[in-house]
């Protein structure tokens, strides 16, 4: 009998092999190096030889005068990021939905993820062109005709908390919006066609419609991004600025520290610290999330 299940499903079975294999080879096989965390690390002496340090990585890593930046910035923008893009994103699909044109529908949807496919180095070239002081367009288009000095915006770190929020969100929400529309549309038509009888407006079937049916969709994407609290998005906090030193308070994230400290600073156990923090958090962060949701709407939670 067992005999006659493996043959059935072998096809299967075989076909899983190579994402299988990619998935050991990518994911599970570099996990020996978490070991770099917890050792002081020398190329003479290799990954095994190197003297282990026990936790001395990961307190410099709090006593750094970076420290406070480092979480500061990781964790408040996550948390503005999921605000904002969970708003945009719900109200952008529930425009998308009231379109009634097809034509017009299918268009809109193709021009809001267009930023999501653009690469983050595409994108900091966008914005150069924008905040550039000698021939950007802000500076030389409005500020020059308005009679105002130009703004050296990579030297100023007090407008980048703004900057980063508008590129996120504008490369973010057209993805979110998608999901948000596909969860929409799959909503029983009969229950806008009984409101709208007993005289319900849009906004009002909106309202008290699908605001109320989108709460699982809502809570499994913050959920995930509950998830990625201690991840931030390499691109924007580094290619964006230019990586600017001028600007390292307002953009350094533990992402980027974990890369300066490897390429910058060749400190590859700190870095390695940092990053293996990050992860312990991370999923840490996202079973106290679920748990919590598990607790109010069992119904709702990821597990």
């Amino acid at each position: 009998m067992i005999n006659k299940k493996i043959k059935r499903f072998l096809p299967l079975y075989l076909m899983m092999v190579p994402g299988l294999a990619y998935l050991v080879i990518n994911n599970y096989i570099p996990l020996a190096g978490l070991q770099l965390a917890f050792k002081k690390f020398k190329y003479t002496e290799g990954i095994w030889g190197s003297p282990w340090v026990g936790l001395k990585n990961f307190s410099f890593l709090f006593k750094t005068n970076d420290a406070w930046s480092l979480f500061r910035n990781t964790i408040g923008y996550n948390l503005l990021f999921l605000f904002i893009n969970t708003i945009f994103a719900i109200f952008v699909a529930i425009m998308l939905n009231e379109v009634k044109s097809h034509f017009v529908s299918k268009l809109s949807q193709t021009l809001i993820l267009i930023p999501y496919l653009l690469s983050y180095v595409v994108i900091s070239y966008i914005i150069y062109a924008f905040l550039g002081q000698t021939s950007g367009m802000i500076n030389n288009s409005i500020l020059k005709p308005l009679g105002a000095e130009g703004i050296s915006w990579y030297t100023k770190p007090e407008y980048w908390p703004f900057i980063l929020t508008m590129v996120q969100a504008w490369k973010s929400f057209g993805y979110n919006s998608i999901i948000y529309y596909a969860t929409i549309i799959g909503f029983d038509k009969v229950l806008y066609e009984a409101a709208a009888v007993d005289g319900a407006g849009t906004w009002k079937r909106i309202w008290s419609i699908t605001v109320p049916l989108l709460k699982p969709t809502i809570i499994t994407l913050t959920l995930m991004s509950i998830g990625r609290m201690f991840y931030s998005d390499f691109g924007l906090f580094y290619q964006v600025p230019m990586n600017s030193g001028m600007l390292q308070d307002a953009t350094m994230t533990i992402d980027t520290y974990v890369y300066r400290g490897l390429m910058e600073n060749n400190d590859i156990g700190r870095a390695a610290a940092a990053g293996f923090l990050q992860s312990i958090l991370g999923f840490i962060t996202v079973f106290a999330a679920n748990a919590i949701v598990r607790r109010i709407e069992s119904d709702n939670a990821l597990f």
